[in-house]
């Protein structure tokens, strides 16, 4: 059955956030850890039936640009084979990316394998105050470069001016699709759009303030072979599907079976909000603090983190297991051991905490960060995840089974910069249980 969109995210929280908004839209969405292989099992083939929109997720946003582009291609190459009507190359609101890409070359890449001519970059997500004016990035009434992410552990950005920092990229033209343009509604936006294809630009960088200029924008760009963004622009797509004809209203895009199961949280984000939500949370719960330095030194500390949390789930929960860390410790860490070992650390740590505990009963788990929810999902052989209901902005609950469960895993993967300060408590309110009247 050929779907509607199909998409590739750079991390997996990403993709999770993508794939929210599509649900929220109407879509029934399921999202891909990785590209799926040729031979699925029947329950992979049974999840992937009848949905209007499917994300793959990698982890391609920090790794080396010709293995980005690789995997990319290769989830192209697998969307393409189920009739995707248009393609979409997701990224983080807060377009974190070096120098040397790799949103430029997987952009690059994907344009010229689907020989179209144009893309434009829609980064902002406005309900999560990420927005762009005159190509600039801010984060609530920061610029990103004084947002906290000039402090970023592995992509830090220290440049607003998108269009300044997309040039470094690519060497193909980058443009401009300012406010002013937008506010003229989405013929005007497409006729500047297909001028500035006619003089060779490439990629276009999109101001938008508020949902509004999302509707204009998704409106002008319908009809492109390929639209990158974040997910801000998946939340206005749908309905431009709908008036084409391409989607059909469905009754509850996002339902779940009821959880059940223990409660965990393992965060390895170290960014503001979620700090914040650490704070907030070991206020009211118990958490263990994970440290790596002590878990370089050998088993003695992930031991000490497995028995705090079997002790304190055995109590009811939920239980928090951290790296969160404030920048001054993370850069210890990081001068000490150098900054991939201390990482690669803190994500094995928490893939092996993911794929113990819930084998010992946790079936409701909530992961913050990029890079940990990569590793957890991995740990936990986790191939595909169908999309439920938004907790807050950007982070819905989703569901899997896993061999030898009853019941589907429950499972909430967080961008670290995403969430209400009573995120980690309020997600396990907001999820119906078996117990739930």
């Amino acid at each position: 059955m050929a779907i509607v969109l199909g998409a590739i995210a750079d991390d997996f929280t990403g993709a999770t956030d993508l794939a929210n908004n599509l649900v929220r839209g109407g879509m029934r969405c399921v999202q891909t850890i990785g590209v799926p292989d040729a031979a699925q099992s029947p329950r992979d083939a049974e999840l992937l039936a009848n949905v209007d929109a499917i994300v793959v997720a990698l982890k391609s946003r920090s790794v080396p640009a010709e293995q980005a582009v690789a995997d990319s291609l290769a989830a192209l190459e697998w969307l393409q084979a189920r009739g995707a009507r248009q393609l979409f190359f997701k990224y983080c609101s807060t377009f974190d990316s070096t120098d040397a890409g790799n949103i430029g070359p997987v952009s690059d890449a994907l344009i010229e394998r689907l020989g179209a001519s144009q893309t434009v970059m829609v980064p902002a997500f406005p309900v999560n105050g990420r927005t762009v004016y005159q190509g600039h990035l801010f984060v609530g009434d920061r610029l990103l470069n004084d947002s906290g992410m000039q402090d970023h552990p592995l992509n830090p950005m220290r440049d607003a001016d998108l269009v300044r920092v997309l040039s470094r990229q690519t060497p193909h033209p980058v443009g401009l699709a300012a406010r002013p343009v937008l506010s003229r509604g989405a013929e005007a936006t497409r006729r500047h759009l297909d001028a500035l294809a006619e003089q060779g630009v490439r990629h276009v960088i999109c101001d938008t303030l508020d949902e509004a200029d999302l509707e204009v924008l998704a409106e002008a760009v319908v009809d492109m072979p390929l639209v990158t963004g974040g997910s801000g622009l998946g939340q206005a797509l749908p309905a431009q599907y709908r008036r084409r004809g391409w989607l059909a209203e469905v009754a509850e895009p996002g339902r779940l079976a009821p959880a059940s199961g223990r409660a965990l949280v393992l965060s390895g984000s170290c960014s503001r909000a979620t700090l914040g939500q650490v704070r907030h949370f070991l206020e009211r719960h118990p958490g263990f603090a994970l440290d790596p330095l002590a878990l370089a030194e050998g088993d003695d500390h992930l031991a000490a983190a497995l028995a705090f949390a079997r002790e304190r789930l055995d109590a009811g929960g939920p239980v928090l297991v951290y790296a969160s860390a404030d920048p001054q410790r993370v850069e210890a860490a990081q001068a000490a051991l150098g900054v991939e070992r201390a990482g690669r650390l803190v994500e094995e740590a928490l893939g092996q905490l993911a794929a113990t505990l819930v084998d010992e009963g946790v079936g409701r788990l909530v992961v913050a960060g990029g890079e940990s929810s990569g590793a957890v999902v991995s740990a936990l052989g986790i191939r595909q995840l169908r999309i439920g209901e938004q907790i807050d902005p950007g982070v819905p609950w989703t569901q899997t089974p896993l061999p030898g469960r009853a019941a589907p895993l429950s499972l909430a993967l967080k961008s670290g910069n995403f969430g209400g300060e009573d995120f980690f408590t309020r997600a396990f309110e907001v999820l119906p249980t078996e117990e739930t009247p």
